[in-house]
């Protein structure tokens, strides 16, 4: 039937270890070959894959294995073409993912719809973003930027949301399509100058411009209207799954904390599903609850979760490694939720892990009172990063208690290198309790001082002991001898290696302001000099050595989605500005920084060179430093970068272990000895 009940990679023993194996029978289950027990009224059952027949589910509590955040959309998935989707959907399928977003091609259906309403196309252009943004544009926030959208555009999503819910399908999988919630093009108020819409307020730092989208009132006929029309276009063009994805309020105060008006908003949002939909179930992410806990306390939380009835509604508990919602709201007020790992923001390079809180955190909430959860989630907010968390966190959907960590990691490197080496386990088991046990809350949005506007109050603060990462980086270079022919290893070394490094940019960052601070021009010239012409080149050289760490790949895959020079522009400008500035004038400034070949070189770098230029300058000038000053000068060189219509390369050059090993000669002692 597929790979909708348990993965075909898995081992006999390894489903053994993820399921309870009840009474048995003799029979064989159809669908994995194993004995079955004794389901009610002595119906034979697999509790293997949970199969009573052919449609049965496993225990409800690991029913589903979610993937995706709303927000991958655009930090991951914006420029894929159909090759790299069907890899990544290949993978969902052998990691036991069934349940996933299937969000391509939706604006040419909005287009479709709004045409038949009434707009014009103008009035459509500045509604929609350019496709870097398009996941804010879905959710409320941002309208215009960076847009509009090209009419190839269209077709082009079209054709591969075709090829994905039908792979998606045929590997049984449940696809999630999105639904209407709420927010309108402003072309809206022309065509039906009687409706009844609001302008929302303005989200981050993006002023009205781009942002305060309209907001239809839940009881205004046009809700159910718009709603309904979109949803059965979409059915009709690519069938359903009957899960809908919406969320109204993502980062978005409501216009009222009025309980009554929270539930008549969630009831219009899953009227207009089952409009077209008598089966919908809605599935919404659960973010705002945590993100704006002031507005959304237990009596707003009940009213927005209760307009919709019971089990007609999965929430996303998307950062239940660091602040579970389901505890203070008594596993969401009845609603079924799915435990979910968020980890990563932006798309950040960074290694980074919540091991002990994924380990424990999914059993928790399974033996919580009442519990309503129904299945493990990864939503990271950008993927192709920290492999290790993702795979730890697909095992666990499959376990039904902690793993020791320890052993499982050795385990892992073994897996992930196609042969045993010690020192590569032992590099992995230091990671593990350094970088990768971050406890408390730990919000990974990566503070290195080497993605940051330069400045002197920067954060240089460590959840871990740096000097374990300095020792997997030895351990691992140790190591290329026996695994230097594998890629998942050169890719391992060129990240650890890029830690390392970024822990070295903060170490000369802070011998830097250190020598301002005390007027020590020769020592800030020292350090400054290290840092800026030859840490961050060598980086760069580093990070140029291998495929997966090149902007020129970022920026190639945008372009190849283009149909004409205008486009190629347009959407290399996008990827530009999604890395760096993130908006029009540093909106979101370096929150989904990068650290790419081409960019450590021509952006990072440059504006580190300014920021030191600017107080060897002050010191000898005697002037005070200005950061609002400073701040003027670089953004410049940080829009310049944007753009400046350098081609990056798209292939790497360069021997990634030689470049590693020089990195190690170079500032390992010193680091280890002397400091910097």
């Amino acid at each position: 039937r597929g790979l909708g009940g348990s993965p075909s990679s898995l081992t006999y023993t390894e489903h053994r270890n993820s399921w309870e194996l009840r009474r048995f029978c003799p029979a064989s289950c159809q669908l994995c070959g194993q004995r079955q027990g004794l389901g009610r009224r002595g119906t034979r059952r697999c509790y293997v894959t949970g199969a009573r027949g052919a449609r049965a589910q496993p225990p409800p509590s690991r029913r589903y294995r979610y993937y995706q955040n709303v927000c991958t959309q655009s930090y991951s998935f914006a420029w894929w073409d159909w090759a790299r989707w069907e890899r990544e959907i290949d993978w969902m399928a052998l990691s036991g993912i069934n349940l996933a977003p299937a969000f391509a091609g939706q604006e040419a259906v909005w287009q479709r719809v709004y045409r038949n309403l009434g707009l014009n196309q103008s009035e459509i252009d500045k509604y929609f973003t350019g496709p870097a943004f398009l996941a804010w544009n879905r959710m409320g926030n941002l309208r215009r930027w960076a847009g509009p959208l090209p009419p190839t555009w269209h077709l082009k999503q079209l054709y591969l949301q075709y090829r994905i819910v039908e792979r998606m399908r045929s590997l049984g999988m449940t696809t999630v399509l999105p639904a209407f919630a709420g927010h309108v093009p402003q072309g809206i108020l022309r065509v039906f100058p009687r409706v009844n819409a609001t302008r929302l307020g303005r989200w981050s730092h993006f002023d009205c411009t781009y942002s305060c989208i309209y907001l239809l009132d839940p009881e205004d006929p046009m809700f159910q209207v718009i709603g309904t029309l979109f949803l059965k276009e979409l059915i009709k063009e690519f069938g359903t799954d009957h899960v809908y994805s919406a969320d109204t309020f993502n980062e978005m105060t409501p216009l009222s904390s009025d309980p009554a008006y929270l539930s008549r908003v969630s009831n219009a949002v899953f009227s207009s599903m089952t409009g077209a939909d008598p089966k919908a179930l809605w599935l919404m992410q659960g973010w705002l609850f945590q993100h704006q806990p002031d507005f959304w306390q237990p009596a707003q939380v009940r009213a927005l979760l209760h307009g919709v009835p019971l089990g007609r509604m999965i929430v996303l508990d998307l950062f239940a490694e660091s602040k579970p919602v389901y505890q203070w709201t008594e596993s969401f007020y009845g609603q079924p939720f799915i435990w979910c790992m968020l980890h990563n923001f932006g798309g950040n390079h960074g290694l980074f892990g919540t091991v002990e809180a994924i380990n424990h955190g999914p059993f928790a909430a399974r033996r919580f009172p009442n519990s309503t959860m129904v299945g493990t989630g990864l939503v990271p907010e950008g993927i192709e990063q920290n492999d290790m968390v993702y795979e730890l966190m697909n095992e666990l959907g499959w376990r039904q208690e902690p793993l020791d960590l320890p052993s499982w990691v050795t385990r892992y490197a073994e897996r992930r290198y196609g042969a045993p080496n010690t020192a590569a386990a032992g590099a992995w088991r230091l990671l593990l309790r350094s970088v990768y046990n971050c406890t408390g809350v730990c919000v990974n949005h990566n503070r290195s001082p080497l993605v940051r506007r330069p400045s002197l109050h920067m954060d240089t603060e460590l959840w871990y002991n740096a000097s374990d990462v300095y020792e997997a980086w030895r351990l691992l270079l140790s190591a290329g001898a026996e695994l230097g022919s594998s890629p998942t290893f050169l890719y391992d070394l060129v990240d650890v290696t890029r830690q390392a490094a970024q822990q070295l940019v903060s170490d000369y960052y802070l011998s830097i302001r250190q020598a301002f601070q005390s007027h020590a021009l020769p020592e800030l010239l020292t350090a400054g000099g290290v840092l800026v012409y030859d840490l961050l080149p060598e980086l760069d050289s580093l990070l140029s050595s291998h495929s997966l760490f090149l902007l020129g790949r970022w920026l190639e895959s945008a372009r190849a989605m283009a149909t004409s020079d205008r486009e190629a522009e347009q959407y290399e400008l996008n990827a530009r500005n999604q890395v760096t500035l993130w908006g029009p004038s540093g909106n979101i400034l370096d929150y989904a920084n990068k650290q790419l070949g081409g960019l450590v070189l021509d952006y990072y770098t440059v504006r580190w060179s300014l920021f030191v230029s600017v107080l060897v300058e002050s010191l000898n000038s005697g002037r005070p430093f200005h950061q609002d000053q400073f701040n003027k000068a670089v953004f410049q060189v940080e829009r310049g970068f944007i753009y400046n219509k350098k081609r990056y390369p798209a292939v790497p050059a360069g021997d990634t272990m030689e470049i590693s090993r020089k990195l190690f000669l170079k500032y390992y002692p010193r680091r280890w000895v002397e400091g910097p």
